[in-house]
């Protein structure tokens, strides 16, 4: 009986164990630590300390950059971004999140407005805003003017697709890794996101925008199968 009750409490003492393993979802590429913490969330930890979307995140971190791709509420939350920002936080955003961040702008260094095509340099990294827009969706209309961003970091060009379906400007990304959304629905599905990754051609492809509101880890395995490169799944 002792047996029987101490291998069950090992198979616990196991289980927990990889629960807790899994939910620090990160890769280190080069120099850059990359870690999706929700959705579409994800930190970039090198020289500085970036956020891109955050979303559902703990309360136990602060952020250098805050970049915004757009205005719905699991890319541009508020109650996140307060968690994060420090007086020394540079946050950029889309104008249309501008309203949104009012109970912040007395709590940062600065907040910055992007569009597409605009380039600027936050304490040394470089932030390259890109399109991100559907294509026979009406969720991201182009004219918008919603962004993805290639920030470069760590000696890497990160590039974070925002929500995007599979866009013509996507065959001029230069980046060594490609954060793309797989799940259908709001962005691009697992076959079309593989296409982009294969067209830009990224050292890494990430899969992002999935596991939570849309989009499983099932599409996450098959953005792996279509993808002739290297992909991580965190």
């Amino acid at each position: 009986m002792k047996w029987a009750i101490l291998l069950a409490l090992i198979i616990v003492m196991v289980g927990c164990s990889a629960h807790t393993a899994q939910e620090v979802r990160q890769v280190k590429i080069g120099n850059v630590t990359i870690e999706r913490t929700y959705h579409s969330s994800v930190k970039l930890e090198a020289e500085k300390t970036v956020y891109i979307d955050p979303f559902k995140i703990g309360d136990n971190d602060k952020a250098d950059i805050i970049l915004i791709t757009h205005s719905h509420y699991d890319h541009c939350s508020i109650e996140d971004i307060q968690k994060l920002v420090k007086p020394n936080t540079v946050i950029v955003t889309v104008p249309d999140c501008q309203s949104k961040l009012s109970t912040v702008l007395t709590r940062v260094a600065d907040v910055k407005l992007i569009e597409p095509g605009q380039k600027m340099d936050v304490d040394g990294i470089v932030i390259e805003a890109v399109p991100a827009y559907n294509i026979g969706k009406d969720a991201h209309p182009k004219e918008n003017r919603w962004v993805g961003y290639i920030v470069t970091i760590g000696g890497k060009r990160v590039y974070h697709a925002g929500d995007s379906d599979l866009i013509p400007e996507m065959d001029n990304i230069n980046a060594d890794v490609a954060m793309l959304p797989i799940s259908g629905a709001y962005t691009m599905n697992p076959e079309e996101a593989a296409d982009a990754a294969n067209k830009i051609g990224a050292e890494v492809s990430i899969p992002i925008h999935y596991g939570s509101i849309v989009g499983t880890e099932e599409d996450a395995e098959k953005f792996k199968e279509l993808v002739n490169g290297k992909v991580e799944i965190i």
